[in-house]
């Protein structure tokens, strides 16, 4: 015996698939992301190959890709951080105390740069464990807590070399790190891939990624489904600053030294990139290649002011314009 209600759902006719132009068209006209980060890109693309003859090169888009390898790099854990509805301001004073880490122990242990790898990447990490234990044990704002070892990991690089460089010469370092090729890719470029393409498999196709993401959505909700929502938090903030130590490693590589005052104020560009990339800053939202493009957008406004004879101030007063327009539309 048929079915009547089920002979008259048959035969509806099928609703036709919304038009995919159309539909693109009117998230563009309301605003949304990810659609509005290609125009803005390549919106960028267009004014400065227009305003510079040396912008549309190879050569200079390499030069691009060299230059935001640090912030690429170390977004990409910023990006699970903030999506964790934390915050980071230690990465660059992390970077250096990594990068000190790294040299120093070359230099003591047969210039092994596989010891300095550990070593840097380990440094990293360990600041990164100390920030998410104070803000997760302790409770302290992740504000506080990484304002603070922003001054502590910079005294302590500045402190265990008295303010002086120490000189790495371990050629495979610089090949591995800096200088050589991997597929014909410069060494930079490739570990900013690498970390790029770790970073994806982590939240987006695994579970500590949905974790994450219901850590910072709604904490609590997240707790009482059973996540440990301050383990998850902390190992975020683990993670970046392994990210922070491998980007220790490229930028000793490629200076064939480490500093301990190089990349301050980088927590700038790494923040700005996160949230043009379309990370909420109020946490639960965000993904691995927006922050990628938002990277790139620092990175090609950075190269085409400095081909336009833009001085460094108003450069500086054009990212911070650019953060708090990110903040106000992620808002909104």
């Amino acid at each position: 015996m048929t079915d009547p209600i089920a002979s008259r759902v048959a035969a509806q006719p099928a609703r036709p698939q919304p038009d995919r132009l159309r539909e693109i068209a009117r998230t563009l006209l309301r605003g949304e992301r990810p659609y509005m980060l290609y125009i803005a890109f390549a919106i960028l693309l267009v004014i400065f190959s227009l305003a510079s003859p040396w912008f549309l090169s190879l050569d200079n888009f390499l030069n691009i890709g060299r230059q935001t390898t640090l912030v690429s790099i170390v977004a990409v854990g910023m990006t699970f951080v903030i999506i964790a509805r934390q915050i980071d301001l230690s990465v660059g004073s992390t970077l250096a105390l990594s990068g000190m880490a790294a040299a120093l122990a070359m230099s003591h242990i047969n210039n092994s740069w596989i010891v300095g790898a550990i070593a840097g990447v380990g440094t990293g990490a360990l600041v990164g464990l100390l920030n998410g234990l104070l803000t997760m044990r302790l409770a302290i704002p992740s504000f506080l807590v990484t304002l603070g070892t922003l001054s502590a990991a910079r005294g302590l690089a500045l402190m265990v070399t008295n303010t002086k460089p120490v000189i790495i010469t371990d050629e495979t370092y610089f090949s591995i790190f800096g200088e050589g090729y991997f597929l014909g890719i410069p060494a930079p470029i490739a570990w900013t891939l690498a970390a790029t393409i770790v970073g994806i498999l982590l939240l987006h196709y695994n579970v500590f990624g949905r974790r994450i993401y219901a850590a910072g959505g709604n904490p609590t909700a997240a707790l009482y489904s059973g996540i440990h929502v301050r383990r998850v938090t902390a190992l975020a903030f683990v993670l970046t600053g392994m990210l922070a130590g491998l980007a220790a490693l490229v930028l000793s590589a490629r200076s064939h030294a480490a500093r301990p005052d190089v990349v301050e104020g980088m927590e700038l560009d790494v923040i700005a990139a996160v949230i043009l990339g379309g990370c909420s800053l109020f946490g639960g939202r965000g993904f691995i290649l927006g922050t990628l493009l938002g990277s790139l957008i620092i990175g090609t406004l950075n190269n085409g002011l400095v081909l336009l004879g833009i001085s460094s101030p108003m450069q500086l007063v054009i990212k911070g314009a650019i953060i708090v327009a990110a903040v106000a539309f992620t808002k909104r």
